[in-house]
């Protein structure tokens, strides 16, 4: 039977279709053109350092004492109001720091490698014990003691006398705890604490306590970070390889959508149209969520153009063999779609769980590759499985889609 077109419901299908473009459209100047995404290192520009803790004390240098570290610089970095830094562990000894669009270059060098100085200060300023005197401090939860979390803290034998006079001279009154000149909390002295063991208590939940927990054992790191390598990236090399990276993308997007409609005609044309909104949603994802765009990330990002059109490819091509198989437009249509799913989920699915190992043992720029790839490889699935499949729903239901020929199969 003839199919007839219902102008309303063609309308409904264009106006769409032009809404997703234009949605396109306006996220790739959000995204691109402006700044709604985090350039990295590589693309931005900025200072890179890298840092090696030596031992200087009885303690061995381990995962904590590193984590410990990495908090005091990134809480230094911080007030240097760096948008996302990159502060992360490299082998077992060393720090990489990665600052991009840094302003004051000398003024962040010099304040990254400084020893954390943790103080104790009367309500008068007077320094009372310093985190060298600090043995341990631990977040615990006891019901018994307190009903929130709290940090419980212990000093050495020259420490816990000078921390008995201080407690017993100023009882009921505050003593300031200041790691770097800042004040980090500002507990109540309810008791005096002759034997150098005391506690922190407060509204604190888990995670409040655990983090003041670690800024007390990040000011007693017995290790000193000695700068391995610096570097200063200039902004020029890395802008220009982005522009570059862009027309790459927009030359291989164009190349595909050409094929799609030279093979697949109007299911191309559909195809397309999906795939232009994809890169919509996985540009947004990258302006939502806090990620930063790095040159593999770019990489990752084309790689994944063609991915997401190799999904298209494959529901329609089943639908060719249903379409030569005899079969209604819309059975077909249906069938194809059901019959493509299960070799498209596996496919996705293993390259998902490559990106997970990927990001998961990997650092650094490799990082951000396995992200963007991650991310396209979701919104691709969406866009082939659910997208293009409610566009060809409706273009059937306009009565565009006539016999085989839509899909490049001659009636």
């Amino acid at each position: 039977m003839k199919r007839v077109i219902k102008p309303w419901r063609l309308l409904l299908f264009a106006g769409l279709c032009l809404l997703l473009l234009g949605s396109a459209y306006f996220t790739f100047n959000t995204a691109v053109r402006g700044d709604g995404i985090k350039r990295g290192l590589d693309i931005a520009g900025g200072l890179y350092v890298l840092l090696e803790a030596v031992e200087t004390g009885d303690q061995e240098v381990d995962a904590d004492a590193i984590q410990r570290a990495i908090t005091v610089i990134r809480s230094r970095v911080d007030e240097l109001g760096v948008a996302e830094p990159v502060i992360t562990a490299q082998g077992k000894n060393r720090i990489r720091v990665e600052l991009p669009d840094i302003q004051n270059v000398e003024s962040a060098r010099k304040i990254i490698g400084q020893t954390a100085r943790l103080s104790f200060v009367d309500p008068l300023g007077n320094e009372i014990v310093t985190g060298a005197h600090l043995v341990r401090a631990n977040m615990q939860f006891n019901t018994q003691v307190h009903k929130n979390p709290y940090v419980s803290i212990e000093f050495n034998r020259e420490g816990a006398e000078l921390f008995r006079e201080a407690t017993a001279a100023w009882l009921d009154q505050p003593i300031a705890i200041l790691l770097d000149g800042k004040e980090i909390s500002r507990p109540v002295v309810n008791d005096i604490i002759a034997d150098g063991r005391g506690i922190i208590t407060g509204n604190f939940t888990f995670d409040e306590a655990a983090e003041l927990a670690l800024l007390l054992r990040s000011g007693s790191l017995p290790l000193e970070l000695r700068e391995m390598e610096s570097k200063l990236i200039g902004p020029t090399l890395g802008r220009s390889t982005e522009k570059i990276s862009v027309w790459a993308a927009g030359v291989g997007l164009a190349a595909v959508l050409l094929f799609m409609l030279l093979f697949y005609r109007l299911a191309g044309l559909i195809a397309g149209v999906s795939l232009v909104f994809y890169l919509t949603l996985v540009l947004g994802a990258l302006v939502v969520l806090p990620t930063t765009l790095t040159l593999p990330g770019i990489a990752g990002l084309i790689l994944s153009i063609g991915m997401a059109v190799d999904a298209n490819v494959i529901i329609f091509e089943r639908i060719k063999d249903e379409l030569r198989a005899g079969r209604t437009v819309r059975t077909a249509t249906e069938a194809g779609f059901q019959r493509a799913f299960r070799a498209i989920l596996d496919s996705n699915v293993t390259t998902i769980i490559a990106t997970v190992v990927l990001f998961a043992l990997a650092s650094g720029p490799v990082r951000g590759f396995a992200v963007t790839l991650f991310i396209g490889i979701l919104c691709s699935m969406f866009t082939a499985i659910v997208l293009t499949r409610f566009l060809l729903r409706l273009a059937f239901q306009a009565g565009v889609l006539r016999g085989g020929a839509f899909g490049g199969v001659k009636s």
